[in-house]
């Protein structure tokens, strides 16, 4: 057994599901002296999202990682995964791991989730599940084998027509497969849906292609190994169902045999049985999720998982909380297609009215549920068109503010303007009520006001899992803000009252080249400061122009918008000089032209670094040196990488095809293709893309603003990833992609984002702010929902046909050179007030204190550092105060 541990209270968590990430989450945000938890994870992984488990079938290298990874970094926590619970003793109050450890606890929570059962008929073996990463990654690997050896689209069946099977079956349609869904009712997701939505999520799927066989279980699965196909699913009265590939997801079986073989009581149908604190029939034992059965009932949804982890993290700290019941709402989207329900769907309450608009030849169906007075919302079915339920939703139980009709948009198209009451639930997910986003939006309790989403979903945890609350939230928020007097303002600065989206429109279509002339047409009233403008509006009228007409950034009239460093068409450093950096596309280099920058680095003493974007930068040019500088880059056939520039920076590539043994396609050249392609475009912030050969993803694509990684079909095309501060994945927006349509959707995406965006704006935040996010930026990309497509390929196909290098630019006209001065008095006059120190063989700004020391080496501008470097005798690393005299000033 082991030790006393260094703490009062040891929580053992069994399990590494979504509930006990929720509870661990919950009980370090309280506090509690001397907790300890400890968590068990039969799993290799940390806890991820099972809800978004079908991403992984387009995204094999996401982790669906929930929360913050440095929760598990807290000492007050310890994660072990790959370890299992083998036994439970409450008299002893020790969980047994399988190595045979004893582990002492004062508090054990069950979190064992369930197991994906498959059907009770012969051939069972054979048969697949869709419950963890490890299953889908396999039916990944299964699928791509079959379709190698078959030589053929291979056909899967999926046993299950609930939410896992129609989320199994859309992910093996996705990988290329035929798909047939068997389910045992008339209808699809019958558990969530009446007759009339089921019916309609029927017709959509069958027309998206999918082969329904419905209202029969199958009574066996034999091989036909001499057949067309290696399987045959069999049916007493249905036609029989050949395929090559089945898998079940016919709902859970709750994982209780720990509660089990120690003696708690369980459920009829299995589960360990709870009281509304979530403690089971012994002392000190807890349980959460879907092993809990509470009413002698089990759930396989995350809302009432995450529910009871907040119970017992409260009970736990000594709250009085309890399990209210489950919430049985569900959303998912299919092929594109919105399929929601919540409350009573099935119109059960005594009274209930149902008010019902249904287009079948569309596939639409819409219902809520209401009492007999018209009046309180009960539930609600919304096929084809879900708009409606995020807002209607946190209403559950509550007067509706206007005639229930109102409500369904696919009938009326409008969208009524609800007041959510502070208790009404906004996400799920996280349990974040209104009144939450409230109380953060006014700074509740001296904090510093959330009026954007980025603030408010760090101070409240709303919209961080599945995300489908944000627009609801950023509505509350906004709401919030004209409340208290905080104007939600689009205007972009005092000068312009218009968004830069809205801004960049008006002057595209008055056709606008001026700065003059966009103040007279969309300005406020002329005076000197708004002629002038202000840092916010002239930088962002100089890329709007920039964007659209392609001409020479300090241009007549444009060179006093610009910030520092566009003006010096380089990146100012600390000390005040400049850095050089070259294009590279792709990362790839010539040794003569890695030799030119050598050269030039030697020649002007810089310092010289490789960045994290595959490049070179160069450290220490002063502003009269620029010229020079890119007079010998350029002869050697090198551009500007605009690292300066709210453009595009870089694009990452890894070696791809040509090289590596894994490489599937060509990633170098496709890099190389699309720096080029969009080098020079100046958008509402920088832009970086990165290209993978291959889904080991070594270029880091899904980080980038554009990442692209390879498969054995095409590409597959991420959007909206970022690092940072807040750094973001990349989301799915096509796949399977060959050469020609995807530099159609870059184009569309790229030109979309630059004119929708707000200034400084990163992609991500900008899908993040969209109203229906990544779908519909898919929606306008992909589908051409806006019939924009043509015009926005048109606009990249312009700027390539325009662009022009700003460096070779400016090295051909005199007057552009004029610039380039250190003192407009006396331009030939360096900045003699530079000094460096020299460190690893290489020069570094000097400190304030070593400017002050007569204990260094200090190089001033006059003297060479290769020079310095001969003069010392040596280039290798040596410390800073080598000598005692100062050089060369």
């Amino acid at each position: 057994m082991s030790g006393t541990p260094p703490f009062t209270r040891h929580v053992v968590v069994v399990g590494g599901g979504p509930a006990a990430h929720r509870l661990t989450e919950a009980l370090l945000s309280r506090e509690h002296p001397g907790l300890h938890v400890s968590v068990y994870c039969e799993e290799r992984t940390a806890p991820y999202d099972r809800v978004a488990l079908s991403k992984r079938f387009d995204e094999p290298e996401n982790a669906l990682l929930l929360g913050e990874p440095t929760l598990w970094d807290d000492p007050r926590v310890a994660l072990h995964t790959g370890q299992s619970v083998v036994a439970l003793d409450p008299e002893d109050k020790t969980v047994t791991l399988a190595n045979g450890e004893d582990v002492h606890y004062d508090d054990v929570v069950l979190a064992t989730g369930s197991s994906a059962p498959r059907p009770p008929i012969p051939g069972r073996e054979n048969i697949a599940v869709y419950r963890t990463i490890d299953d889908v990654d396999w039916l990944v690997r299964k699928v791509n084998e079959l379709k190698l050896q078959l030589g053929r689209t291979p056909h899967c069946a999926v046993i299950g027509g609930g939410l896992l099977g129609l989320e199994a079956a859309g992910g093996l349609a996705g990988q290329g497969a035929d798909v047939s869904i068997v389910h045992s009712r008339g209808h699809l997701m019958n558990a969530q849906l009446d007759e009339g939505g089921g019916r309609a999520l029927n017709r959509l799927l069958a027309q998206e292609g999918y082969n329904l066989q419905l209202g029969e279980r199958p009574k066996a699965l034999s091989s036909n190994h001499a057949g067309r196909y290696g399987y045959t699913l069999e049916f007493e009265r249905s036609s029989n169902v050949p395929c090559d590939l089945v898998v079940a997801a016919i709902g859970i079986t709750p994982r209780d045999e720990l509660a089990h073989a120690a003696g708690l009581m369980v459920g009829s149908n299995g589960g360990v049985v709870i009281d509304d604190t979530c403690l089971t029939s012994s002392p000190n034992v807890w349980a959460i999720g879907e092993v809990a059965c509470f009413e002698d009932i089990c759930m396989g949804l995350v809302a009432p998982a995450n529910a009871m982890a907040e119970v017992v993290a409260d009970q736990l700290c000594g709250g009085q909380a309890s399990f209210e019941g489950f919430d049985t709402a569900a959303k998912l989207k299919l092929a594109g297609m919105d399929v929601a329900s919540f409350g009573d769907t099935f119109g059960e309450t005594p009274g209930a009215l149902e008010v019902v608009y249904a287009d079948p030849a569309q596939g639409l169906y819409q219902k809520l549920v209401v009492t007999d007075d018209a009046r309180t919302l009960l539930g609600g079915v919304f096929v084809g068109d879900a708009g409606p339920y995020t807002s209607l939703r946190p209403l559950l139980g509550r007067e509706l503010p206007a005639e229930p009709a109102a409500f369904l948009s696919a009938s009326s198209g409008a969208e009524v303007d609800l007041e959510l009451p502070d208790d009404a639930q906004i996400c799920s997910c996280k349990d974040v009520s209104a009144g939450t986003v409230r109380e953060a939006v006014s700074g509740k309790g001296g904090a510093a006001p959330c009026t954007d989403m980025g603030s408010l979903k760090a101070c409240t945890t709303v919209g961080t899992q599945c995300g489908s609350c944000i627009p609801l939230a950023k509505k509350v928020m906004e709401k919030e803000m004209l409340s208290q007097g905080v104007e939600v303002s689009r205007a972009m600065c005092e000068h312009f009252p218009q968004s830069r989206s809205e801004l960049f429109e008006g002057v595209r279509t008055a056709q606008l080249r001026s700065f003059t002339e966009i103040v007279d047409h969309f300005g406020t009233p002329a005076d000197s400061s708004a002629n002038l403008g202000c840092d916010v509006c002239k930088p962002a009228v100089a890329s709007m122009l920039a964007a659209m007409h392609d001409e020479y950034i300090l241009g007549t009239g444009r060179g006093g918008l610009q910030d520092t460093n566009d003006r010096a068409l380089a990146n100012m450093q600390k000390n005040g000089t400049y850095s050089v950096m070259p294009r590279i596309p792709a990362g790839e280099i010539t040794p003569a032209k890695l030799a030119v920058i050598a050269e030039v680095a030697t020649d002007f003493g810089l310092y010289t670094k490789i960045s994290a974007a595959q490049r070179i930068d160069l450290f220490g040019a002063r502003l009269e040196q620029l010229p020079s500088i890119w007079a010998r880059l350029v002869d050697a056939g090198f551009e500007s990488g605009q690292a300066y520039g709210k453009a595009l920076r870089n694009v990452k590539s890894c070696v791809g095809s040509t090289w590596c043994r894994y490489g599937v396609q060509d990633s170098v050249a496709m890099g190389i293709f699309l720096e080029n392609r969009y080098k020079g475009l100046r958008s509402p912030h920088k832009m970086k893309f990165g290209v993978s050969g291959c889904a080991r993803e070594c270029a880091e694509a899904r980080a980038k603003d554009v990442g692209i990684i390879a498969t054995s079909d095409g590409w597959n095309m991420y959007v909206g990833g970022n690092g940072g501060a807040t750094p973001v994945h990349g989301q799915l927006l096509a796949k399977d992609l060959d050469d020609d349509t995807l530099v159609a959707y870059i184009d569309r995406y790229i030109m979309y984002y630059i004119r929708t965006a707000d200034r400084l704006q990163r992609t991500a935040r900008w899908i993040e702010e969209l109203p229906g996010g990544v779908e519909h930026v898919q929606d306008v990309v992909v589908h051409d929902s806006l019939g924009v497509a043509a015009d926005l390929e048109r606009s990249i196909a312009e700027h390539v046909d325009r662009y022009e290098d700003e460096w070779a630019a400016t090295l051909r006209d005199p007057e552009k050179l004029r610039r380039f001065r250190s003192f407009v008095n006396a331009p030939e006059s360096p900045d003699t007030d530079l000094k460096y120190v020299l460190e690893r063989g290489q020069i570094r700004p000097a400190t304030e204190q070593e400017r002050d020391s007569s204990d260094l080496v200090l190089i001033g501008p006059t003297i060479p550092v290769r020079e310095e470097l001969q003069r010392q005798g040596s280039t290798e690393s040596s410390p800073a105060g080598v000598a005692m005299k100062e050089v060369g000033t």
